[in-house]
């Protein structure tokens, strides 16, 4: 059965130790951790754990914000994360008998500690500080999904309750929406082997999970639910900015003041010029290790260059079967280097072990086989020869030693030549390559023997009526392509169907 393909690219990461110094240097969690040091035993909390209102401008000060309503919003902003991530430990409210635990407005309140989380920044590891760090991504993404409450008052009712009702607020749903969002954008911070590291634009974004996929022109509807989409997700990327995973260029706050113009930028036409206009945002490498420790967190399968590394063989050749390429090459030099220099001979034959096999992904594993010996080096050589008399090996294993000039390489019989030829295209018809190589493989393969269809049709492979039929779909010279056809016919006759 052929290798199950991740339903993502794999990513590549920063180190570990890089990330960790890039989590450490996110603005929201600079600050987080400043209060952390700050506070002491006179710093009193209300009873849900937010810092004292009458505290806020001190704090807003310690961090070098302006003293007014937005420092104290910041500054209120960066206590809840260290609070949430466990820098600082919160004692609930208890009122004594003399009064002790009130404020000055007769609010209760309680302390503060340092939490033990604190120590680990300075003195743990780096997988320390990210855990840490990503427990304040979570709290982040917690409020970046919270109901934006216009007039809080209207929804408290007479008896002091709250009408959660007259939110219309889905937690499950605006949760669902903005991990939506943030997995296009991971995917195409993937695209194409890497090369859309670009900021994507703000309306495409909302666009991708409003507009359906074989809708041609938006409907009127359709743009109005993607600009409502689109100006929620600037107030959600203004929120996720500072914890580090995006880069982000907001909306221009002049587009809205102007009637129209926001929807009219979620179609197609908006021009470059304008575009960025609109808001621009990009994912960062800590925001990469982010998305994706969430998306594993989901159950989502998201591969990340290193994974395979110190797994046996047979899982390597499965995982990459269909990488990248440069994501591939990456995967097994980290695979190599755990068996270290001079383990090249045990490396070269657990990899030709794990690439035998008459079953549907076996000749994609024998192709990332013999790219991986290539990666191996000289030193692989004896391992591969020890496999030059085996019907599924020995083809591949003459190729390498030809390929490195190798002397002594016995003549391949004819029935592994065609053997080889039928293994080596179904490999790449299993690995969905470019249309144009896959064709020029056929009839280059094709062209090496003459009368190839007249005796390939007889090779004991079990993809050799597939790959006939393939040829003949794919082949240029109409000739060619009815022998190959013909030829797949006398090979599913003679398999019995």
């Amino acid at each position: 059965m052929s290798a199950e393909r991740p339903s993502l690219p794999p990513v590549r990461l920063n180190s570990e130790a890089e990330l960790a110094r890039d989590a450490l240097a996110a603005p929201l969690f600079v600050r987080a951790v400043r209060l952390a040091r700050w506070a002491g035993p006179d710093t009193r909390v209300g009873a849900g754990g937010e810092l004292a209102e009458a505290q806020l401008p001190a704090a807003a000060e310690h961090l070098d914000l302006p003293a007014d309503e937005d420092g104290a919003a910041y500054a209120s902003e960066a206590w809840r994360l260290a609070v949430d991530t466990g820098l600082l430990d919160v004692t609930d409210p208890e009122e004594g008998a003399d009064g002790e635990g009130q404020g000055t407005d007769g609010e209760t309140e309680g302390t503060v500690t340092t939490g033990e989380n604190l120590a680990l920044l300075t003195g743990g590891s780096p997988q320390d500080v990210l855990s840490i760090w990503l427990d304040g991504l979570d709290a982040v993404h917690a409020d970046a999904t919270a109901p934006v409450l216009d007039d809080f008052a209207d929804l408290v009712g007479e008896d002091g309750s709250i009408d959660f009702d007259a939110l219309d607020w889905d937690p499950e749903a605006e949760a669902e929406f903005l991990d939506g969002v943030l997995g296009n954008l991971y995917l195409l911070t993937l695209a194409d082997n890497g090369a859309g590291e670009g900021p994507v634009p703000l309306p495409a974004l909302a666009a991708s999970m409003i507009v359906p996929d074989d809708m041609g022109e938006p409907t009127d509807d359709i743009l109005e639910q993607v600009s409502e989409a689109m100006m929620r997700l600037d107030d959600q990327f203004r929120l996720l900015e500072p914890i580090g995973i995006v880069e982000y260029h907001p909306v221009d706050e002049a587009l809205l003041v102007e009637e129209g113009e926001a929807a009219d930028a979620s179609a197609a036409g908006a021009d470059d010029e304008d575009v960025t206009r609109y808001g621009m945002v990009k994912l960062t490498p800590l925001g990469l290790y982010g998305i994706r420790a969430r998306m594993l967190e989901a159950g989502v399968d998201a591969p990340a260059v290193g994974d395979l590394a110190g797994k046996g063989a047979d899982a390597l050749l499965d995982g990459i079967a269909h990488y990248p390429e440069s994501a591939a090459r990456a995967e097994v030099k980290l695979w190599l280097a755990e068996y270290g220099e001079g383990s090249a001979v045990s490396a070269a034959a657990e990899l030709l072990a794990a690439a035998r096999g008459a079953d549907e992904g076996a000749p994609l594993r024998r192709l990332h086989c013999q790219q991986a010996l290539a990666l191996a080096g000289p030193s692989a050589e004896p391992a591969v020869r020890a496999v030059l008399g085996d019907p599924e090996l020995g083809g591949l294993a003459r190729v390498w030693l030809a390929e490195r000039g190798a002397a002594d390489v016995p003549a391949p019989p004819e029935a592994m030549i065609f053997w080889l030829a039928i293994d080596t295209i179904a490999a790449q018809l299993d690995a969905d390559g470019e249309l144009d190589e896959l064709q020029g493989l056929i009839e280059g393969l094709s062209a090496q023997h003459s009368g190839f269809f007249d005796e390939v049709w007889r090779v004991d492979h079990p993809a050799t009526a597939d790959v006939l039929e393939a040829m003949g779909r794919l082949h240029s010279d109409k000739k060619a392509a009815k022998d190959a056809r013909k030829a797949a016919f006398k090979a599913r006759s003679r398999a019995g169907g």
